[in-house]
């Protein structure tokens, strides 16, 4: 797989899965645009790692809670260059349940995991450029298949994007494919709470390494064009249970 001459716009890329996922397009030979919100140290420090790959990789600020900003987005990404793919990573991860989320909270989620990729990849299909097939990567989680009760907000952002993204594959067919890759137990929560009861319930009784994730994002953004409206879990079969 190779997608030497490709820039590929990853959201949230400045750190943890985005982080990874931007290193491994590089590493595939893409050039990367590097859309961040607060984290411009971190944005840099993976801008400076895909530098020393030979790639080429671009800074985009913008607080994706401002639906301004985000209006703005694709424009600005293309100011540096045609954009062949749109991974939306970015997303709002709580751990809010029915009775202590507040009308806030749920906007805020749905704003940033399902409105904002929405628009990102309606103002990306409506520039007719790269010519050819282009690419749109959506990161979902296995909760979007089997809603819970933890992390509601979240989890019915998830399963609204895992809609969108095959009501897209149809909408935007047959010049941009569109899919998901649905995720589990990849890196430990950023709150530091990890316990090896996280692995109960998979049935590869595993996390996940994070390379194996960006190999299948590479799949999904240089495999067959025939591929398009699919949900991939690598989530160690944890969607199952």
């Amino acid at each position: 797989m190779t997608l030497h001459g490709k820039t590929i716009l990853i959201t949230g890329a400045a750190r943890r899965i985005g982080r990874a996922l931007a290193r491994a397009v590089a590493g595939a030979g893409a050039d990367v645009i590097i859309h961040f919100g607060n984290s411009r140290g971190e944005a840099e420090s993976v801008q400076a790692e895909i530098q020393a790959l030979g790639r080429k990789a671009f800074l985009l600020q913008a607080d994706l809670a401002d639906q301004t900003q985000v209006a703005s987005l694709m424009a600005r990404a293309r100011e540096f260059g045609p954009v062949y793919a749109l991974v939306n990573n970015a997303a709002i991860f709580e751990p809010l349940t029915w009775d202590n989320s507040n009308l806030d909270d749920w906007n805020r989620h749905l704003m940033v995991n399902l409105t904002v990729p929405f628009l990102l990849s309606q103002a990306f299909a409506r520039v007719p450029e790269p010519k050819g097939n282009r690419r749109i990567v959506n990161l979902l989680d296995w909760r979007a298949e089997r809603p819970g009760p933890d992390h509601m907000p979240y989890t019915i952002s998830k399963a609204a994007l895992a809609a969108l993204t095959r009501s897209l594959a149809v909408a935007l067919a047959p010049d941009v494919t569109v899919n998901g890759l649905a995720l589990g137990a990849v890196l430990p929560p950023s709150d530091g709470k990890a316990t090896n009861a996280i692995l109960e319930r998979v049935p590869a009784q595993r996390w996940a390494n994070i390379e194996e994730v960006g190999n299948t994002l590479l799949f999904l953004l240089d495999g067959p064009t025939y591929i398009t409206g699919e949900i991939i879990h690598v989530d160690g079969g944890r969607h199952l249970l």
